[in-house]
């Protein structure tokens, strides 16, 4: 049965070696659970203390482990910011501050904090472009290449995330930390 140590350890924002201090637990331990690893007995028990939790909260039901149908809602939405501005921020933020499961919230809350990213970064570069291109004395408008830029990256993340969800659950592009 799939654990989701690592999920409940992020919400926390608690790094593997305090999470090993916490539950009196080697690094390493911690490392090889969050990597799929079965707890048993004491192991089991000391994870679940130091994540403040139930025991049988550390895993995931079987229903549950594959129900990311909200995240993949999530990511998609994010192809909003294509038509309306700010779009691929605003919507799957709304979708993800609605969402009542922890899983989806969690890939919800990675996916809407690349997102930010993503518009600030692009949104930045364009207000430079004009200066850019002035300063250069180009005549083709830069902001055309941003746009592209931009528009070819936003679809190679969300596509790439969304096959990643329909295959095991989970975000192949995200960031380090969470924004939200």
């Amino acid at each position: 049965m799939k654990n989701k140590v690592k999920i409940l350890r992020e919400q926390k924002n608690l790094t593997q070696a305090e999470l090993a201090e916490n539950s009196g637990l080697s690094l390493r331990t911690i490392q090889r659970i969050e990597s799929g690893s079965v707890m048993k007995g004491f192991t089991l028990k000391a994870v679940a203390k130091a994540l403040h939790t139930k025991p049988e909260e550390l895993f995931f039901s079987e229903e549950k482990s594959m129900n990311v149908d909200r995240a993949k809602l999530i990511n998609f939405s994010a192809l909003c910011g294509l038509i309306i501005p700010f779009g691929g921020v605003i919507f799957p933020l709304i979708l993800t501050l609605k969402t009542k499961d922890d899983t989806n919230k969690m890939l919800g809350k990675e996916i809407v904090s690349f997102q930010i990213v993503l518009a600030v970064f692009t949104s930045v570069l364009l207000m430079v472009t004009p200066f850019v291109q002035k300063f250069l004395s180009i005549k083709f408008p830069l902001f055309i290449v941003v746009l592209v830029l931009f528009i070819s990256i936003k679809l190679l993340v969300i596509l790439k995330n969304g096959v990643s969800l329909g295959k095991n659950g989970s975000l192949v592009i995200r960031l380090k930390s969470s924004i939200l």
